[in-house]
């Protein structure tokens, strides 16, 4: 990762040059601040590509530019020595999350075969890909899948969201509605599990559904088919 070899640098800097790069970062941010008119700059990182720095925007964006912010690259930086996809790399990075600290007991849980695989998803039950990955992982065996209500496409997704957390059978509620469209039955119980979710989601930076994330703290955005998903959860399991 990125990260590595900026911290050896720094390491073998001396301190006058350490002070002189995170003056740089400041005023790279600064910069970048002011161009923009907001103060949006979540973090400036020098790179080792032709004094680039990096800019991470708070909305999880990335973008470069030199340390007068004479210009703005929005796109990808490939190694050519690596084939590496560095912009790739570092956005999986960012959008890794804390997987331990996720609160599991606000998810769906179904476990299935051994169960020893681990999944997480955020989804919308209004969410057409949510469908279509709901059918994906009916064909996959020994995991467990841990699906967090995000119901962020209105007012009918927040209704029936709260019907499926307040169904005597959960999961089955939840595969009825997904897998064989059937409307979930009207249930009433403290269903505030579902707004604690969608904040969850929006602290998480989960801006569409299905959001899924691995075991490792890995986030995988949008549908995947089931023998991608297979490949990403034996990846993690090892």
């Amino acid at each position: 990762m990125l990260q590595k070899p900026i911290r050896l640098a720094l390491m073998a800097s001396l301190p006058l040059i350490v002070g002189a790069a995170h003056a740089d970062a400041d005023a790279v941010k600064q910069g970048m601040e002011a161009y923009i008119g907001a103060p949006a700059v979540e973090s400036v990182t020098s790179l080792p590509y032709g004094g680039l720095y990096e800019v991470l925007l708070k909305s999880g964006e990335l973008v470069y530019t030199d340390d007068r912010v004479a210009f703005i690259i929005d796109g990808r930086i490939i190694d050519t020595t690596t084939r590496r996809d560095v912009t790739q790399a570092r956005l999986v990075e960012l959008s890794a999350i804390d997987f331990d600290s996720l609160p599991l007991e606000r998810a769906i849980k179904q476990v299935r075969g051994s169960g020893k695989r681990v999944l997480v998803s955020f989804e919308d039950p209004n969410c057409g890909y949510c469908k279509r990955l709901g059918k994906e992982l009916a064909s996959v065996d020994d995991v467990t899948i841990y699906t967090f209500l995000y119901p962020i496409l209105g007012e009918d997704s927040v209704r029936k969201s709260r019907n499926i957390w307040c169904a005597q059978d959960q999961a089955k509620a939840w595969n009825d509605w997904i897998l064989d469209n059937k409307t979930p039955a009207v249930a009433e119980c403290d269903s505030s599990v579902v707004d604690a979710n969608v904040e969850l989601g929006r602290a998480l930076r989960i801006n569409g559904t299905p959001t899924m994330f691995l075991a490792d703290g890995q986030r995988i955005g949008g549908y995947r088919p089931a023998d991608q998903i297979e490949q990403v959860l034996d990846v993690v399991s090892r």
